[in-house]
């Protein structure tokens, strides 16, 4: 990678450090883990980054990826007990609130497809379309897992909370 190149994926990777994050930690619900995955997406980027011609989107599909793979590595489903080892929130644009807070751990208990398909259409205001591609599925099944994890959400958040969440 040329000089410039090199000082075009750092401003990128300034400029979009903390909006990977938060797609990666709604994805997958572990700061540790989102951590990883953005880590894991930008290095891809970074090999590629002079044949790519749309980085944000390439790395977004990246973060979801390895952000919902983050989530089925065997070590990844081990927990300690001690709480000075619970995974803390580290500050950012979607710790805004009690409000924020509460979706966030009722979005976790939606399962993971569904989960990343509202993350990217709610959270990223992707299009179907959109998603669809980022996720390599059909339309019909961005659609039909958006109903799902919609309701699963309302589920977990209790119909009130849901639509004030969403609206």
């Amino acid at each position: 990678m040329n000089q410039r190149d090199e000082e075009e994926f750092r401003e990128f990777v300034a400029g979009r450090m903390e909006s990977l994050r938060g797609l990666a930690y709604l994805t997958c619900g572990d700061w540790q883990a989102a951590e990883d995955a953005v880590s894991t997406a930008l290095s891809k980027l970074y090999v590629h980054w002079s044949r790519v011609s749309a980085p944000y989107n390439y790395v977004r599909r990246s973060v979801v990826h390895a952000a919902i793979d983050e989530t089925r590595r065997p070590w990844r489903r081990e927990r300690s007990t001690s709480p000075d080892l619970l995974d803390r929130p580290a500050p950012g644009r979607i710790d805004a609130g009690d409000d924020h807070a509460h979706v966030r751990e009722a979005l976790l208990r939606v399962p993971r497809g569904q989960r990343a398909v509202l993350v990217l259409r709610f959270y990223e205001e992707l299009s179907v379309e959109e998603t669809a591609r980022v996720l390599g599925r059909s339309t019909g099944t961005v659609k039909s897992q958006t109903a799902k994890g919609l309701e699963a959400l309302r589920a977990a958040l209790g119909s009130h909370d849901f639509h004030a969440a969403i609206g």
